[in-house]
């Protein structure tokens, strides 16, 4: 179990020195903001923290001292759920307010580390077994020190549950939202680890044995401080990452389009405002080209496009009313081809109109039912 534990304190120790060399590569842009400095403090202490408990796990003795690195692990430990909290005051609060509520946080901060340093050297912590600090082991004083530890994390996992919600909701800034959003995922995640903390402490002080459950705690605090790494850098790059996601849907809609619009365009090579091309450097004109071009073609079509012709045949059973009329859609265009290049006029054609009347509310709502035709409209091609 104790490959296990290390495991964790490494994952959770790497997340942390992540998004800390994340942020510090925007030190020359943001040194001067004072949300930015808090945050840096913050990974710094989350970084500090996890790797004491790194070198926790490997050697009692940390600077000559015995159980030092687990004192320094848990202290920083107060003081990260403490800046973290004051994070989410700079974020969310008016400057007046934030100021005096983290005055308030930092004094709480400051005596509950006393506390902890007090129990610890009465407890005779330097000479207990590194164990101790785990389970409790029963003593009075080290299952005090380990419970005013524990209540030192859940509580700040509670108040910034509380007000990640509302404040999600109030902000306009999207990036804000989903930091917001992830810090209060992050904060559910490691209040279980402080509830699965203290299942151990008192299962052990009862003399009970609950065999590999006791990981909980270290997988569940692994997960929560990954988590908590990506909710404190996220507004820096979601945009970036949002854009990413976005370019690779605009992609494979491109790609995908692109047999119903090859048909289209040399059935009506006027449709083009431009020579075709391989490059996508900038698929946003080139996307949005590929749409207009596809309904250009499609009118052409109209004298051409049997209105009897179904498709719908062709869909999945059980599939969507959207989906059936894509189907039907892309059998008519098929269809239409195919009178064009023989010179044949179907007697019910379509001299107007468009994809069945369809009106579509955005551009992306189009791209979305333009690519279920042309799937519709590949697999057809397949079929025949």
């Amino acid at each position: 179990m104790n490959t296990t534990r290390t495991v964790c304190f490494v994952i959770a120790a790497l997340s942390s020195y992540a998004a800390l060399v994340y942020r510090l590569s925007q030190v020359r842009r943001s040194r001067h903001d004072h949300a930015y400095r808090t945050l840096v403090i913050t990974l710094l202490l989350q970084c500090l923290t996890f790797t004491m408990g790194a070198v926790a796990m490997g050697n009692e003795r940390f600077l000559g001292v015995g159980n030092l690195a687990i004192l320094v692990m848990h202290v920083s430990a107060v003081a990260f759920c403490v800046s973290a909290q004051i994070i989410l005051l700079r974020w969310a609060t008016a400057a007046e307010e934030a100021a005096r509520r983290a005055r308030y946080w930092a004094i709480t901060g400051i005596a509950l580390n006393a506390l902890l340093i007090a129990l610890f050297l009465i407890a005779g912590g330097p000479g207990r077994p590194a164990s101790d600090f785990n389970s409790g082991s029963g003593q009075p004083l080290v299952l005090t020190y380990l419970l005013v530890f524990i209540v030192s994390q859940a509580v700040p996992c509670v108040t910034i549950f509380r007000q990640c919600g509302p404040y999600a909701r109030m902000t306009e800034k999207a990036e804000l939202r989903h930091a917001l959003q992830l810090l209060s995922v992050a904060a559910v995640i490691l209040f279980f680890y402080c509830l699965a903390r203290t299942v151990n402490i008192v299962t052990a002080a009862c003399g009970i044995d609950i065999g590999v459950w006791q990981l909980a705690a270290n997988v569940f605090s692994a997960a929560g401080i990954a988590t908590l790494s990506l909710s404190l850098t996220i507004s820096s790059w979601g945009p970036s990452a949002g854009k990413l996601l976005w370019w690779v849907r605009s992609y494979r809609s491109y790609r995908v389009l692109y047999p119903l619009w090859r048909d289209l365009y040399e059935s009506s090579p006027d449709i083009v405002l431009e020579p075709p091309g391989a490059s996508v450097s900038d698929l946003n004109y080139r996307l949005h080209r590929r749409v207009v071009e596809i309904r250009d073609g499609w009118r052409d079509l109209r004298p051409y496009t049997d209105r009897t012709a179904n498709g719908s045949a062709g869909a999945d059973r059980g599939a969507s009313d959207e989906s059936r009329q894509a189907w039907a859609e892309a059998a008519q265009i098929r269809q239409a081809l195919h009178a064009k290049r023989t010179g044949t006029i179907p007697d019910d054609n379509k001299d107007a109109g468009d994809f069945e009347d369809r009106d579509t509310d955005n551009f992306m709502a189009e791209i979305d039912w333009l690519t279920k035709v042309a799937s519709a409209y590949r697999k057809l091609g397949k079929a025949g």
